[in-house]
């Protein structure tokens, strides 16, 4: 979602002349695009923004604006923090961002704008995408599940969905622009069109745009197992541009910290759903987020954790250790893991997932694959990289003129986080 943003401030300021520089030393506009889900990206922000604090003595007239949930959340810490901060504003009114930086340029004076409610959509906004290829579409925006440990409810807001009209249009014009892939994003895509039509419409959304002519892929995230309906998994298995990944956060695989973290599903559950999928969609790629040292967490409920990993058979994950974020019930609960607990527990899940990860990857060995080529290793420019159609990155050697089409690579190597191909 913040990558979506982005690229929305991007094109917003784009419209008003101004040209993105990646030289932050010449820069006369510095934008922070904050993340407030985690204790370390949020220490990072600051340690980051301390650190323009002696370039913006040499440079007054250079513009420091901070933007994102972080902004949303801590707007009058921000000024305290860092008093040569020049605009705070949140996440429901990026659209004032240009008119709020012009401010600043007349009067030399900060400016902090949050609204409490989102004002005007950011998909009307204009947009510089980082890739030709690839757009992000949101579809739902802010989430109303209150995760105890969560702070996007209250950063984000309640979700408001896009009518499906809108979102088709909008892929269609994307197309039109050489938009060969989208991901469809919401914090919880499974509850779309709730609020406007009384039930969920995501699968009705997938088999619609599955009809989109030009378009070739169809990703999303994030999928919530609470709501990850029969109908949903159906539409990806019989879609044939929906991607076959699906991204499903289990967080733990302790009953008794599920609840704690009021997450409405159990291990039990969530495992009937897994095995769902692996029935329904052939060759699917599963991921997940978890969390180690949530309070109150025991070695069993630990243990519990590694199991669903185990049984739920991973293709990546992303992990975490419980932060505190203030403001959430789960920062004022008794029985914080000790640091040393929760480090330990990270790394022995760590070890279990590349493992598994590995092995997964290892069985694609042998086998021809569809790649979109997205471009150039970075490590290696004589090598392509691009994504199988369950989100794998293959490098192999090809000529450049594959690139933004679709290859059909036979996979040589397998390593834990990218495969490695021969061009056929």
């Amino acid at each position: 979602m913040n990558k979506h943003d982005s690229e929305r401030m991007a094109g917003l300021l784009s419209t008003r002349g101004y040209e993105q520089t990646s030289d932050m030393a010449s820069a006369e506009i510095i934008i922070f695009n904050t993340c407030a889900v985690r204790g370390h990206a949020e220490d990072r922000f600051f340690g980051n923004l301390n650190n323009l604090r002696r370039e913006k003595k040499k440079r007054p007239n250079m513009i420091i604006a901070v933007g994102g949930c972080i902004a949303q959340k801590e707007r009058d810490f921000i000024f305290e923090k860092a008093p040569h901060v020049d605009v705070v504003f949140g996440t429901h009114n990026m659209a004032n961002l240009a008119s709020l930086i012009e401010s600043v340029e007349l009067s030399r004076q900060a400016v902090c704008e949050i609204a409490d409610k989102i004002e005007v959509m950011p998909t009307s906004l204009p947009s510089v995408r980082e890739h030709a290829y690839h757009a992000w579409v949101p579809i739902i925006i802010g989430c109303n599940n209150f995760c105890t440990y969560c702070i996007v409810p209250y950063t984000r807001g309640r979700e408001v969905s896009r009518p499906v009209d809108d979102i088709i249009s909008e892929v269609k014009s994307l197309v039109a622009d050489g938009v060969q892939e989208i991901t469809l994003l919401g914090q919880n895509v499974n509850s779309y069109g709730r609020d406007i039509y009384g039930e969920s419409r995501f699968a009705a959304l997938l088999r619609a745009l599955d009809k989109v002519e030009g378009l070739r892929r169809i990703r999303f995230t994030t999928s919530h197992p609470k709501d990850l309906s029969d109908d949903t998994i159906d539409a990806i298995a019989s879609g044939e541009k929906i991607c076959e990944h699906i991204h499903l956060p289990v967080q733990a695989g302790s009953n008794k910290v599920l609840k704690a973290m009021n997450r409405k599903y159990t291990k039990e559950s969530y495992l009937e759903t897994v095995n769902r999928i692996y029935d329904a969609i052939p060759g699917v790629s599963l991921t997940t987020d978890i969390m180690v040292g949530f309070p109150g967490e025991t070695e069993e409920d630990f243990l519990d954790t590694l199991d669903i990993v185990e049984k739920a058979r991973y293709d990546s994950a992303f992990t975490f250790i419980f932060s505190p974020r203030d403001g959430t019930l789960a920062a004022k609960m008794e029985n914080q893991i000790p640091a040393s607990v929760k480090s330990d527990r990270f790394d022995r899940l760590v070890e279990l997932q590349n493992r598994i990860s590995l092995e997964k990857n290892i069985e694609l060995v042998g086998r021809n694959i569809e790649v979109f080529v997205e471009g150039i290793s970075k490590k290696n420019k004589n090598v392509l990289t691009g994504r199988t159609r369950t989100n794998k990155i293959v490098n192999f050697v090809g000529p450049e003129y594959l690139i933004h089409k679709e290859a059909m690579v036979k996979i040589k190597e397998a390593h834990t986080w990218y495969l490695v191909g021969e061009l056929l």
